[in-house]
């Protein structure tokens, strides 16, 4: 055994091998370094147009999964597929399943912003046209010729009946009874029975004639009734298209290249005249519960609702923190309303997957998986290729109250899933339906080789954090200080780590060290000044057993010889920070009965297999 020279033992960073004074003369990476074999697989998973080959992300956390994710998403921009606004309007045919819109993106505010104008417009004009003279005139003419008609036919019936002293009368509104006439008044029983068999008889016959003819011409009231109904509501659709249809049909004409959106407006037109009322009457309800909810006054079954909103025709790219079902799924609000619990389609709410369809979801899987229900919804989603909003009271069964059961919105949208190793094992392990769903795993790789080229390409990696982390820029000796401390890390001479994250906290802490001296740059002083730091802030326990040798209060003989003792080293790791510490090793010998005696199987390391004879 011979000792390691210096050399061997720590293998510095020759400055040659960096041709630069300060980061400030490198060009920042665009791409998180030495994760080759993580790109390919991101980069073949996002452009397979098929489904199924969503993304697991597998390496320990500060490995840069996130940032490589997003970087690469940055400046490789789909541009084949487009974002779209999605809205849901009423179903006016059947109000529990709200229709959905899909537009191009930015139409969706703008809609909702038309039709807001629209309703405004009416709410003014409806009730001012039908409270004008013309057509209250026109009203009461049509009113007036009806009474005069149902009076002439009635009119008709009494006369014949006075002619036979007969008295036709008016019970109850819409109810007629004819009386036998004893000359101006009518019969009493008295009277009536007074009257010969034949006279009475007369009257009978008469009457029984006369009843048919009154039922004949109620039927023509019944009618006529019918008719007049029809003609006040041809008269409140032909005024109401006098002030809605051009405005309408403008509408039409603006959105003609969207079907969907064109036969919303046709439904409404026809909707408006069946619900005029809404329009007449001053409904203290409406205002009531737009309050509640946060929405302008006006008609609920005319807004629409934007569930999700782009501003650009960029692919989007969401990242969900804190995916929950409701935060991942959407669900559906309501409001408080004289006691009661009320809800439309316009309380709808999405979640993070309708932001992100047509796009990249990127979620933490431990988070996933710890939420309930989140994890089966999610496949379900992937499995459907379509977004249901189902509230989580449904999913228990807690609740059977009427809720809504809006349009599923199809989804096209690539999942990216962050986790460790043991995660993607138990997933492959136990859930057949993974391997189906997320075909493409990206492995990042915790170190790199160190050569001069990885050298250079480290240095741009740390120029690249300065730049995003708007930190002062490096000198070259500090950039080799970094690496040395990168090697150190990786625990090979010839490796340099790629934990994005402990080096990013190292550049913070140098860069605060280089302010607080008012240095213009990071020199390698200030990394050492960082190192040492950090290590003092967690090194009390290294100390306190340091003294512990010091004291004799733990024996540790570093001269002479003795049998059965020797010393060794053993490394500790308290929470991120590890040291050696030494150690007395001693071994007691004795005579022992004659047997032969097996170690693996008196320690309870082997078991009858592996201790034979």
């Amino acid at each position: 055994m011979k000792s390691l020279s210096l050399n061997q033992l720590y293998k510095a960073c020759v400055l040659k091998d960096l041709p630069f004074k300060t980061t400030r003369q490198l060009e920042p990476l665009a791409e998180i370094v030495g994760q080759n074999r993580a790109q390919a697989a991101v980069r073949f998973a996002l452009a397979m147009p098929h489904g199924g080959y969503n993304v697991y992300a597998v390496g320990r956390n500060g490995l840069g999964k996130r940032t490589m994710m997003l970087r690469y998403l940055e400046h490789h921009v789909d541009t084949e597929n487009q974002s779209h606004d999605w809205c849901y309007v009423a179903n006016f045919e059947e109000p529990r399943i709200p229709r959905v819109l899909q537009l191009p993106a930015g139409k969706g505010t703008e809609l909702k912003q038309d039709m807001e104008k629209l309703m405004g417009r009416l709410m003014k004009m409806i009730p001012q046209t039908f409270d004008s003279d013309s057509f209250l005139e026109r009203a009461e003419q049509l009113k007036n010729g009806y009474a005069k008609k149902q009076e002439d036919e009635l009119e008709k019936v009494a006369a014949q009946a006075r002619r036979k002293k007969v008295s036709l009368n008016i019970t109850t509104p819409g109810g007629y009874r004819l009386v036998a006439m004893n000359g101006e008044e009518p019969h009493t029983a008295e009277s009536f029975q007074a009257l010969t068999e034949a006279q009475r008889d007369k009257f009978e016959n008469d009457i029984n004639k006369l009843e048919k003819k009154l039922r004949q011409a109620l039927r023509k009231l019944a009618d006529w009734e019918q008719e007049y109904a029809e003609s006040q509501q041809a008269l409140n659709e032909e005024t109401l298209e006098s002030i809605s249809g051009h405005q309408i049909d403008e509408l039409i004409e603006k959105y003609r290249d969207m079907p969907e959106v064109v036969s919303y407006f046709e439904e409404v037109r026809k909707d408006l005249s069946e619900s005029l009322e809404i329009f007449l009457e001053d409904n203290e309800e409406q205002a009531a519960i737009a309050y509640a909810s946060l929405d302008k006054k006006m008609p609920r079954r005319y807004l629409v609702n934007v569930l999700v909103h782009q501003k650009t025709d960029e692919v989007p790219v969401v990242v969900e923190d804190n995916p929950t079902y409701h935060n991942l799924f959407g669900y559906v609000e309501s409001v408080t309303f004289k006691g009661s619990v009320f809800t439309d389609f316009s309380l709808i709410r999405p979640g993070s997957i309708h932001r992100a369809n047509g796009g990249y979801l990127l979620m933490d899987a431990i988070k996933v998986l710890e939420q309930p229900f989140v994890w089966d919804g999610l496949k379900r989603a992937l499995r459907s290729k379509s977004i249901q909003i189902n509230s989580l009271e449904r999913e228990l069964t807690l609740s059977g109250t009427i809720s809504l059961e809006p349009e599923a919105i199809p989804l096209d949208v690539k999942i990216v899933l962050f986790g460790d190793r043991e995660t993607w094992m138990l997933l492959q392990e136990y859930d057949p339906e993974f391997a189906e769903l997320f075909r493409v795993t990206a492995d990042f790789e915790n170190e790199m080789m160190r050569t001069d080229e990885s050298q250079l390409l480290y240095a741009k990696f740390i120029a690249s954090l300065v730049n995003e982390k708007k930190l002062l820029h490096c000198s070259n000796k500090a950039v080799a200080r970094v690496i040395e401390h990168s090697s150190r890390m990786a625990e090979h001479q010839d490796r340099l780590s790629l934990h994005a994250a402990d080096i990013a906290n190292l550049l913070r802490e140098s860069d605060y060290w280089a302010r607080q001296a008012g240095a213009k740059l990071i020199q390698n002083s200030h990394v050492d000044q960082a190192l040492e730091s950090a290590q003092y802030r967690s090194s009390r326990i290294r100390d306190q057993f340091y003294d512990s040798i010091r004291d004799g209060t733990t024996l540790v003989s570093t001269t002479g010889t003795c049998v059965g003792q020797v010393n060794a080293l053993s490394v500790l790791s308290t929470g991120g920070f590890e040291f050696g510490l030494s150690n007395r090793i001693t071994a007691t010998c004795y005579y022992g009965d004659g047997g032969v005696m097996d170690i693996e199987r008196d320690v309870k390391l082997g078991g009858n297999i592996h201790s034979k004879g």
